[in-house]
């Protein structure tokens, strides 16, 4: 019943009671008398739906928490694990990002718990609640990153699978630009032309005024050409495998005759279906995400433009709100004696529900199809290398002892140098005979060593003396070096001349006439130890055994 205050009949009430604040353009008043319009107290779909609509709208939400943990726990194992345990690629890591956007237009309400009113009959806007700006600006631009993404999808695997293009880098970048310039120009339009507001839920979406030349036509635009890019590369997978089945020619794909299989016209239908079949192998995951999805921002946008054009023509027209209003007045605010009038104002609840649930599901979709079970070893090995890790890095000063020790000159313990000390101290060095092996080594290696400075070119003992009383080769140390090897106290340096490279000057890869002429490659055998040939008309040991090198069976007793 009206009264002094409020001169509307319940549940409305007058527009005069209330200022100019929050989004004046939602509410739901009509003009009943000259100088009086009451208006239907905010929100309206608490008048208009039952009461399950707000669980139906909580539910919504809480789907989209998980798909919100599905598409962080993908962006982290495309991150962090190595590419053979995730198969990452820019074209899935983008398109998740953009649906964890998506998904954030539900969870930052549910988590904000914002009042959908700004007084008891208008919403809030963007300018007077922020969960309501933020929440509305990650579900457009997710919604726009959604399409983009679906988008590039498709048109890069129709450009493989009829054209046989293989997409790049340019393509990369082609899509980076495309994939987000496109979405932050369109949300900045859809923010700045109409603006978003609660229009039904806890979720604010885009207001009516200038939202289908802003948002709705240009995503329906993108969405169409996904579609028809889509169904073009299956009519020409299914136009392939037809002909396929009516080739009985020879194919060449494992002949020794060549193919060339980057072209399209020199290919047997044969071929190209093999081709086909192993790209549709690979990324048939990629083709069911794309139609998943284009297939909800589809329903999505037609259902909410529907649902917009509905209340704008309640507004407009009051005569078709007529019978419902009348009912609520008559009942006195009850308004489930009176949703079954109601339908022509708004959308059935299945209908709303079952879209909200499709745009938040869309992150379990994206886990199913483009997660694997490599990541999950991925990430238990990755935990499990952790303490691992940790303790080497404990004893890493030992560990680096022990890569040390691992060097063979640290067990070297005569030194190389002519100078210092060649052996510890408390190492006796054991007394060297002729019939020692460091002696008949050494000894064998001076005999054949060339001797430099006399100009004869020839070869004999230096460490020989033929001068000695009785006529008999005494060995003697012919310079410092003899001294040192005698002694014991010196290790022979075997690796102290090492062999140079010389690279080819011809090559079978890319052959090119020589530049220069090949270095001369000569051998010294002092740098090797091999033993040298002598000449044959000198012995150590004189003509009397033999007039050969080296022939004195009896040496070995000389003293």
């Amino acid at each position: 019943m009206a009264n002094a205050t409020n001169p509307c009949p319940p549940p409305f009430l007058s527009e005069a009671l209330f200022d100019d604040g929050g989004f004046v353009d939602g509410r739901l008043c009509q003009e009943v008398a000259k100088g009086l319009r009451c208006c239907l107290p905010c929100p309206m779909t608490d008048w208009a739906y039952p009461d399950e609509f707000n669980t139906l709208g909580e539910v919504a939400q809480w789907v989209a928490v998980a798909g919100t943990v599905c598409c962080a726990f993908l962006l982290l194992s495309w991150i962090v694990l190595p590419v053979d345990k995730t198969s990452r690629h820019y074209l899935s890591l983008c398109l998740t990002t953009a649906v964890l956007f998506m998904n954030l237009g539900f969870v930052i309400p549910l988590a904000a718990q914002p009042d959908e009113c700004y007084d008891a009959i208008t919403p809030h806007s963007m300018e007077t609640n922020s969960p309501c700006a933020v929440s509305g600006a990650f579900l457009i631009f997710g919604g726009w990153g959604g399409v983009m993404w679906v988008f590039l999808r498709s048109l890069s695997l129709h450009l493989q699978i009829c054209w046989q293009v293989v997409v790049g880098r340019n393509f990369m970048w082609f899509s980076q630009a495309t994939g987000w310039g496109i979405p932050v120009i369109g949300i900045i339009m859809a923010l700045v032309f109409s603006g978003v507001s609660f229009r039904f839920g806890s979720t604010c979406h885009i207001n009516h005024e200038n939202s289908l030349a802003d948002l709705w036509v240009p995503m329906l635009i993108f969405s169409g050409l996904t579609i028809f890019i889509q169904f073009a590369t299956f009519g020409y997978c299914i136009k392939v495998y037809l002909a396929s089945l009516a080739d009985n020619s020879a194919s060449t794909e494992n002949s020794n005759l060549p193919s060339y299989t980057n072209s399209i016209r020199t290919m047997t239908p044969k071929q190209a279906y093999r081709r086909v079949r192993r790209v549709i192998q690979l990324q048939w995951r990629g083709i069911a995400i794309v139609l998943i999805i284009v297939t909800d921002v589809v329903l999505f946008s037609v259902v909410f433009v529907f649902l917009d054009n509905t209340v704008e023509a309640g507004k407009r027209d009051p005569s078709s709100a007529l019978e419902w209003i009348a009912c609520l007045a008559m009942m006195g605010g009850d308004k489930n004696k009176c949703l079954d009038k109601a339908g022509p104002l708004v959308v059935d609840m299945p209908t709303v529900g079952a879209v909200l649930l499709l745009l938040s599901i869309n992150g379990l979709w994206l886990l199913l199809l483009l997660g694997r079970w490599s990541m999950v070893t991925g990430w238990r090995d990755l935990l499990m290398t952790v303490p691992h890790r940790n303790k080497r890095e404990f004893v890493s000063v030992d560990a680096r002892m022990d890569d040390l020790k691992k060097d063979t000159r640290s067990y070297e313990m005569l030194s190389r140098e002519n100078s210092g000390k060649t052996m510890d101290d408390s190492v006796t060095p054991s007394a060297v005979t002729p019939i020692s092996p460091t002696y008949n080594a050494y000894n064998a290696y001076n005999m054949r060593s060339p001797i430099g400075g006399n100009g004869d070119g020839g070869y004999r003992s230096p460490s020989l003396n033929r001068n000695a009383p009785g006529g008999t080769a005494s060995p003697g140390p012919r310079n410092q070096h003899d001294t040192a090897n005698h002694s014991g106290r010196r290790t022979p340096d075997y690796f102290g001349s090492t062999a140079r490279y010389h690279a080819p000057t011809r090559s079978f890869s890319n052959p090119r006439p020589p530049q220069s002429p090949p270095p001369t490659v000569t051998w010294d055998a002092r740098d090797t130890y091999v033993r040298a040939s002598p000449l044959p008309e000198e012995s150590p040991y004189g003509q009397g055994y033999g007039g050969g090198y080296g022939q004195q069976p009896l040496g070995m007793n000389r003293i």
